[in-house]
């Protein structure tokens, strides 16, 4: 009896054996993906910093170029246009610009960066067609060209107290980047050109021509240079304080520009030395009764060395200390009033700069500067400055740019200095699809005339909405509206509505 049962025990251990190894062979087969994925998912990239320097010099919020500061804060409604007026797209018209430490523009690579970009798969392997509305450019050698072409219709209503003008106009623009692929170093070139024509009513049209160059040099691991240089037209606005009353027409202004800057990290310090020099030239005004006024006379030529030294905290927090000192001249020592305008300048701040990963990243500054004439009888203009840009992504597909920027602006007019302007701007953009965005702005100006006795303060207030459709990935349709007011005591109040529509196509 025993021995039969121990038969039947060696006669089943087999059996058993065979059962256990089919089961640990299925476990290991099902197993085998988890475990794949796991691997893989361990080993993806860390998710970068949308807003990390990609192709540019600075590493810590400066712009391309060391200015005086006296640039005017860009339009954040739209890329391609100015401020109020209706947005005739651009390629990257769904990304608001971004401004640098003294209100300038930044290169292509950093504007057209979004925040909180869409995540890639697992693998960390996009699509084969990438974002299906990206134009994908044209390769030329080592470059690629992105252009694209603009055609819209905007309205234009301009009301002064119980006066009112308005027009409709037809708008034409240009633009394109140019950008280098090498394996070291870079260079981007930018230009943009709008172009208007009145169809009915009447009403001063906008040129604009705006080309830039940045040349990035790779010096070392630490070090880095940029070389910049521009050129921009427009017409001055007839809001603008310095603009010719009465006129038909007012100047076309001309600025040319170049730069170079060097940074390098020693460690936890930063340090950042930066030269510019910019160069304007104003056309002529033509008065209402056909004449034209000569402005020659407000011809200059500034130069600009600024230095900033930040300290490591930690990465996400860095203050710095930052100085500057310039000097501008003017061509003809004396203006058309006899005052001698050419001065020279001095500022100096403290900031910090934070950035918090994908979602936040900004630079603040409060800090004075002051400009002193050559002519004794121009009071020196001088004021704290407030200069800054915060970038927040709440959620993927929504953008929310707030910039802060202070400017002296020198006057033309008989024994006055000039004036202070404190301009804050706000931009939401926001997907509501893939192929369709949204857009919201607001901006505030005060032009603070203290340093010129007997004029009252000037408020500037400007809202705007659009919506920018990408059809294709070649063609994109956009809408916008804005208003305008601006507010000074003794004067009446001066509204201008705008709205437009309009077709890009793109490359």
């Amino acid at each position: 009896m025993g021995k039969a049962k121990e038969t039947d025990r060696r006669a089943l251990s087999p059996c058993l054996t065979r059962r256990l190894a089919g089961l640990l062979l299925a476990g290991t087969v099902l197993a085998a993906p988890a475990a794949m994925a796991q691997e893989k998912a361990s080993v993806t990239p860390t998710f970068q910093n949308p807003l990390a320097v990609t192709g540019t010099a600075a590493t810590d919020g400066a712009a391309d170029t060391a200015s005086s500061g006296t640039k005017a804060l860009p339009d954040l409604t739209t890329t391609a246009s100015t401020p109020g007026d209706p947005a005739i797209a651009a390629e990257d018209e769904t990304v608001p610009a971004e401004i640098g430490e003294d209100g300038a523009y930044l290169s292509t690579s950093r504007r057209t960066e979004r925040l909180n970009p869409r995540e890639t798969n697992l693998d960390h392997v996009s699509s084969k067609f990438g974002d299906p509305y990206e134009p994908t450019g044209i390769r030329l050698g080592t470059f690629v060209l992105k252009p694209s072409i603009s055609q819209g219709i905007g309205y234009e209503k301009t009301k002064s107290g119980d006066t009112s003008s308005s027009r409709t106009f037809s708008q034409t623009g240009l633009k394109g980047t140019l950008t280098s692929d090498w394996s070291r170093h870079q260079l981007t070139v930018e230009g943009e050109g709008t172009y208007q024509r009145n169809i009915s009513g009447t009403g001063e049209t906008e040129p604009k021509v705006d080309i830039n160059a940045d040349l990035r040099l790779d010096l070392s691991d630490d070090t880095i240079a940029d070389i910049t240089g521009g050129y921009n037209f427009e017409r001055e606005s007839s809001s603008d304080p310095n603009a010719v009353n009465g006129a038909s027409v007012q100047s076309g202004v001309h600025t040319f520009s170049a730069g170079a800057k060097v940074k390098r990290d020693f460690g936890l310090i930063r340090g950042t030395l930066g030269a510019a020099l910019e160069r304007e030239v104003y056309g002529a005004a033509e008065l209402g009764n056909g004449a034209e006024l000569d402005l020659s006379d407000r011809n200059n030529t500034e130069g600009t060395l600024t230095g900033r030294v930040g300290f490591e905290l930690s990465p996400a927090l860095i203050p710095y200390l930052e100085a500057s000192v310039g000097r501008s001249y003017y061509d003809n020592k004396q203006d058309s009033l006899g005052y001698e305008r050419s001065a020279s300048t001095l500022g100096g701040r403290a900031g910090v700069e934070v950035d918090l990963g994908e979602k936040l990243r900004g630079d603040l500054g409060l800090g004075y500067k002051r400009a002193t004439f050559d002519d004794s009888r121009l009071a020196a203009l001088e004021g704290v400055t407030v200069d800054g840009a915060v970038f927040w992504s709440p959620q993927r597909g929504t953008d929310l740019r707030l910039g802060l920027v202070t400017n002296l602006q020198p006057s033309t007019a008989a024994g006055q200095s000039g004036y202070l302007e404190y301009i804050a701007t706000a931009d939401l953009t926001h997907e509501l699809r893939d192929n369709l965005v949204a857009r919201l702005s607001g901006a505030y100006t005060w032009r603070d005339f203290s340093a010129s006795a007997g004029l009252p303060d000037q408020d500037v207030y400007l809202a705007g909405a659009g919506l920018t459709w990408n059809v294709t990935r070649w063609l994109a349709m956009t809408g916008d509206v804005s208003y305008e007011l601006t507010r000074q005591a003794g004067a009446s109040d001066t509204g201008v509505t705008r709205a437009g529509i309009g077709l890009v196509l793109r490359r």
